[in-house]
């Protein structure tokens, strides 16, 4: 039977099903969806997924949540998410430093970092869903997918949806924010309806003004009237792109007691490196479909607005300054997912969300009532590391571990290391190394975070720069799609100034070619 979707501010009319959620995105009224119920899965149910295949696992749990697609077609779509474009059988292998702390590899697809988890799947399943809307005549339109990153997201997101019938997709990053690597990913990006534009600004200003662009209803009429589009997203606000986060979070405790890691029904806790909140919110609805999961440990950086949230119950940006670290996929500060996490939490109230997020929009800030924070500190508990101590700890890691993290992991590790108590710990590793070696290099050879690199270094391009690390360290695999970019030519240039009407003259300039 389907499962409807709810909005978070309670100002969608009614329920809707998944494969509109998916088209949408974002709800009306600004609000994000998650679905009317739950499944609940026994401890049997979890464990037997470990016989199956990576795609079956991931369709037997959209089929639990009663995705409103045939259970054939839901097969098919998993099968062609994952399979020959992931670089290991496992999808996401799990490699254990000792008998309780759990590398969780999310990296092992074609962008190589976490993101590919999710965006190899919903491309697919967005296609789907869109496709079946217009056959039963409840829609007549093509999309365009609007991407904000702070650096991963906009490749994967590029990838998953090259080249996808009904479908293009625009994506924006702060210019200068990103490493070479993920610059060149999206530069080169192949695919007839795929561009890209870097930002003048920060994440957050791409971000903001993607989500202004998104509530402008007159630019709405405007597309749909001129180019028959309408607006779409691929970033985290979508649950089409949280549910397969989910996947792998339960399939992996499966896989930790199917090879001995883990006694069945013994708890563990999860360690995640999170700006957006995406990635630890689907550990939480893990937990919630029955999963053990104890504790979630929720890992800054520099930017450490989540971790002052969870440890006092108020969000504040009103004064924060915003910091360039070494994990520039966390330098986030209005963290979208959270949203959905506060409506969980205070058992689905849309009146609080709305009064929250009106506060965040014109204060800058809000502060949760007790009673949310209570159970907020039953499940969570949240540290920053300095830009130097994740440095640090991926030279310690390797020295001890013979095992290179990349700095998301790194800052996953650290808090992990502070925050541990009995249970096994999981840690998310969200990208390979590879694709942010300049901080590696430095973290290698004990440089300060904004340190230069020494001359000759400084000149060699990223794929150089991973060559050499390659080299210095025996870490030899470096992924193709990471290591062919110098040969590729870069196709998307532009630069543009922050702000919704500078989007949206880009977007109308993208759908006039």
């Amino acid at each position: 039977m389907a499962n409807l979707y709810i909005d978070t501010r309670g100002r969608a009319e009614e329920p809707i099903p998944f494969t509109q959620a998916v088209v949408q995105g974002l709800a009306d009224g600004g609000g994000l969806y998650v679905p009317q119920s739950i499944p609940q899965f026994s401890l049997d149910e979890i464990l037997n997924l470990s016989t199956m295949p990576y795609a079956q696992r991931a369709a037997h749990i959209y089929k639990a949540f009663g995705v409103d697609l045939p259970e054939s077609q839901v097969d098919e779509l998993m099968d062609a998410a994952y399979g020959s474009n992931f670089d290991s059988a496992d999808i996401c292998p799990i490699t254990s430093l000792d008998e309780n702390t759990h590398i969780l590899e999310l990296w092992h697809g074609p962008t190589s970092a976490f993101k590919d988890m999710a965006l190899q799947c919903l491309p697919l399943f967005f296609s789907a869903s869109a496709q079946k809307l217009r056959d039963e005549g409840v829609i007549d339109h093509t999309f365009l997918i609007l991407v904000a990153t702070s650096g991963d997201t906009g490749k994967a997101a590029l990838e998953g949806f090259k080249d996808k019938d009904g479908v293009k997709i625009g994506v924006l990053y702060p210019h200068g924010g990103v490493s070479d690597i993920q610059h060149k990913q999206m530069a080169t990006q192949a695919g007839e309806n795929v561009k890209v534009w870097a930002v003048r600004g920060n994440f957050d200003d791409c971000q903001t003004g993607v989500k202004r662009t998104f509530a402008d209803s007159e630019f709405a009429q405007e597309l749909m009237s001129e180019h028959k589009v309408a607006l779409s997203s691929a970033n985290s606000i979508n649950w089409g792109r949280l549910l397969p986060q989910v996947v792998y979070y339960v399939s992996s405790y499966a896989q930790l007691v199917a090879q001995s890691k883990v006694e069945a029904g013994a708890p563990i806790d999860v360690c995640v490196p999170t700006g957006n909140f995406g990635n630890i919110l689907a550990a939480w609805y893990a937990k919630q479909m029955g999963t053990p999961i104890e504790r979630l440990l929720c890992a800054s950086n520099e930017n450490r607005v989540l971790t002052d949230f969870i440890n006092t119950g108020t969000y504040d940006i009103s004064d924060r300054e915003f910091v360039l670290t070494p994990s520039p996929s966390m330098d986030i500060l209005v963290s979208s997912n959270l949203e959905r996490q506060l409506f969980e939490l205070t058992g689905r109230n849309a009146e609080a969300i709305a009064g929250w997020m009106n506060d965040l929009n014109t204060q800058k800030k809000f502060r949760v009532d007790p009673e949310t924070f209570a159970v907020l500190r039953k499940d969570f508990a949240s540290d920053s590391v300095s830009s130097d101590d994740c440095l640090k700890t991926i030279k310690e890691v390797l020295d001890e571990h013979d095992y290179l993290l990349d700095p998301h992991t790194a800052v996953a590790y650290k808090v992990a290391e502070r925050l541990r108590g009995e249970n096994p710990v999981l840690v998310a590793s969200t990208a390979h190394w590879a694709k942010f070696g300049v901080s590696v290099y430095r973290a290698l050879h004990d440089l300060a975070p904004d340190a230069g690199l020494p001359a000759d270094v400084a000149e060699l391009t990223g794929c150089e720069l991973n060559d050499l690390i390659a080299q210095q360290t025996g870490k030899s695999h470096i992924p193709a799609g990471l290591a062919e970019l110098d040969t590729k030519p870069l196709r998307f240039k532009q630069v543009i100034d922050a702000g919704k009407p500078n989007i949206q003259d880009a977007t109308r300039a993208f759908l006039s070619e």
